[in-house]
Formats: structure tokens, sequence, C-alpha cells
């Protein structure tokens, strides 16, 4: 815009200076026209020369306005950035501290765990009971020699002090599209050499010294720990996790991992609870009660190690088991034809076999059938309208990553010291 009003002035004048010129030429000559052309050129140019540098005043006066308007407005933003960065860095200093006191809270009830364990397993060794008096009461056939014992004893004990008890997951799927959507958890020892200990090798020992309640519970807290790390990656997959009736009955354990689980109800959805039937059949007063204030918590119960399938659904029900896990030969080793050529269940004749997981439903609970190893498996499962399948065909269990695992425990130096402090009452 200001190169074309400077244009127009520009030819303007020189237009005035020529006609100007012409008509004094007309009137005193030429050397007169001549001179008058050439300070009427030189007024236009310094009436231009004016003209300009004003509009570049203003356009600078405008330019400078704007900037200063820039201005108001970055440092308006960089006040509300200083104010959002400290907001978040409240935030994070508050969710810091809250992680913190979960963890202590967590670090405090091992320790204690720790501790009883240790002192029940130090005063059985120093009595000489225990493992070895157990082994008494086996057939001789599959007794161990009393030093064998010891020394699978403080194998398992060193396996807790140096934290070398890994956590195993297996996928559980639906049937047919075979997608996963629970896992079942496990727990596996180490010795010192790196060598995997399976249950059967140690339980032997380890049940009668108490230690299968320490990792059992040792367990429950690795489980919690993978559910909240599922739910920060916003994974909706829930993990079933053993409890034994040792946990339901601790007088000690049991409350401060209920008022635990009270502040983390979020995790309802993610934890499913699981109990052997033999044991479920045998819980007491105590156990009953301590199952039920995980259940008002919104916390799920499965059963496994089901040998038959007359099972009272009705107490199920009440007990608020919502998963029913059965071995896949051992339903379909129940299956047979019935009356009327359709198959039917052993224990229930009257029942078709496709009618045994709607009767399950019934009562809020949904049949697993796990141990599954092969296709032929498969195809029978589907025929009994079943949802769910677990076993080897579907994924093997497999351990949980060092790293993870590390962030669910206690540093292994801590149990360390806690076993030696609880060796030397």
């Amino acid at each position: 815009m200001r190169k074309l009003t400077m244009a127009l002035l520009g030819g303007a004048s020189i237009c005035l200076a020529v006609t100007i010129a012409l008509l004094v030429w007309r009137v005193a000559g030429g050397w007169v026209a001549g001179a008058t052309a050439f300070a009427l050129l030189g007024l236009g140019l310094s009436l231009q020369g004016v003209v300009g540098r004003s509009m570049d005043q203003k356009s600078l006066q405008r330019d400078f306005e704007m900037l200063k308007q820039a201005h108001l407005m970055v440092t308006g933003q960089l006040e509300q950035i200083n104010e959002s960065l400290a907001v978040l860095a409240e935030a994070v200093q508050e969710k810091a501290v809250r992680s913190s006191e979960e963890l202590t809270f967590e670090v405090r009830m091992l320790e204690d765990l720790i501790q009883r364990m240790s002192a029940s397993l130090d005063e059985r060794l120093a009595g000489g009971l225990g493992g070895e008096a157990a082994e008494e009461e086996r057939p001789q056939i599959f007794r161990r020699a009393p030093a064998q014992t010891g020394a699978l004893l403080n194998t398992v004990r060193e396996a807790l002090a140096e934290n070398r008890v890994d956590l195993y997951l297996q996928p559980v799927v639906t049937l047919p599209q075979r997608r996963t959507v629970f896992y079942e958890s496990f727990s596996r020892l180490r010795d010192a050499t790196g060598q995997v200990m399976m249950p059967a090798q140690y339980l032997s020992v380890a049940e009668p010294e108490g230690l299968v309640t320490a990792i059992d519970n040792l367990l429950l807290f690795r489980c919690v720990q993978i559910v909240r790390r599922l739910a920060k990656q916003d994974r909706k997959v829930a993990i079933f996790c053993n409890i034994s009736l040792s946990s339901l009955g601790d007088d000690a354990f049991f409350p401060q991992f209920l008022e635990f689980l009270s502040e983390n109800k979020d995790m309802a959805g993610g934890l499913i609870f699981e109990l052997g039937l033999p044991a479920f059949a045998q819980r007491g007063s105590v156990e009953a009660r301590n199952m039920a204030k995980l259940a008002d918590l919104g916390f799920r119960f499965s059963i496994d190690k089901v040998s038959q399938l007359d099972l009272d659904f009705r107490e199920l029900q009440r007990a608020d088991v919502k998963f029913i896990k059965i071995a896949a030969q051992t339903l379909i080793t129940q299956m047979q034809d019935g009356d009327d050529g359709r198959l039917s269940l052993r224990p229930m004749r009257d029942l078709h076999a496709s009618d045994f997981a709607g009767l399950a439903r019934r009562y809020g609970a949904e049949i697993i059938v796990e141990k599954i190893e092969e296709e032929r498996q498969v195809i029978d499962v589907l025929e009994l309208d079943i949802n769910f399948g677990q076993g080897h065909l579907f994924g093997e269990p497999r351990a949980i990553r060092d790293a993870v695992l590390a962030e669910t425990d206690p540093p292994a130096s801590f149990m360390q010291t806690t076993l030696r402090r609880a060796a030397a009452r």
C-alpha cells in the first residue's frame, strides 16, 4: 500500500511540474520554464519524502502496538503455563507420596509375614519337628531321609530370603475365538543355581512348616501389583490368584490384607481369588466370614480341583463363587450316552451334558475347562456350550519378566535382614 501511494504521489508531482512548465514557456520563454519545472519537481520530491516519512512513522507505530499486544499475549500464556506446571508438580508430588505410603504398607505386611514364618521355621528346625515328623507319616517308599528334608527346607527358606519366588501367568481364553480374557497365576521357587522347583518338589516339606502360607501370601501381593500395572495400561484382563485357607483364617495377616484391599476397591474387577474344592468344603466359620468380606468389596471367587460334577450350586452361589474350573479329562470321562440318545453326565443322568454349563450360569457361575492339551478336547468342550478354556494348547505358563517382577517386591537385602533379625530372637 505504501509503495502504491508513493508512486501515485511521484507521478502527480511530475505531471504538475510539466504542466506549469509548459504554461510558463508559452508566456516567459524557455529558460524560465525550465527553471520553474525544476523547482516544482524538487518541491514535489520533497513533499513525497515528507509524506513517506509520515507513513513510515505510522507504520512503525502500528507495528509497535502489535508487538506490544503480542508481548502481552505471550506473558499471559506463560503465566497460564506456570500455573499448570505448578498444579502438575503438586499432583506428581501427591502421587509420589501416596505410592510411597502404599509401598511402605505392603513392605510392613511382608515384614510381619516373613518374621512369623521365619520364627516358626527356626523353632521347628531347632526342635527337630515339623517336616521330619511329617515324613514319618508318609509311606516308606515316598519318605525322604532327614538330611534330605532339612536340605530341602533350607533351600525353600533361602529362596524366600533371596526373593527367588517367580510369578507365572497362563492365559484363559474364550471359546471358540481363543481370545485371552483372564490369566491364572502360579508361583515357582528357584534354588541357588537358578533351577526352577515345581510345587510337587517342595510342598511336602513346606506345608508342615507353614511356608506354603508365606508363599501364597507373597503371590497375593504380586498379583495385586500386576493387576495395578495392567490397569494403568488400560488392559481389562483379570487374574486368578490362589488364596489358601491358612491365609483366609490368619488373624494377623488377613485383617491387614483386607484393609489394603478396602483402600483399593478399584482392583476388584481384576483380581479373582481361587480355592480348591476340597479346601472350600473344609472352610470354617472364620474363613467363610472373611470370604464374605472380600465379596462385599466386589471381589469374586473361583474353585478348581473339581473331581465330581454333582456340585452344590446353591452353596457356591451363597459363597459368591463366579467361576468353576474343571479339568478337561474329568469332564469328558463323565460324559455318556443318555437313554434318549443324547449325551448326559454320569452323576446327573437326567441332565443333558449340553445343559450343565447353563445350569451353572443360572447360579451365577461360568464353567472353565482347564488342562486342555488337544484339539479333540476343544471339540468336545464346544459341544457342551462352555465359553472358556485353559491349557497348554492355548499357552503354557510363562514367567513375568524380571524387570516387571522386581517392581512387585521389596529389595532382597531387606528380606535377608528381616530373616536374620527374626532368627536371632
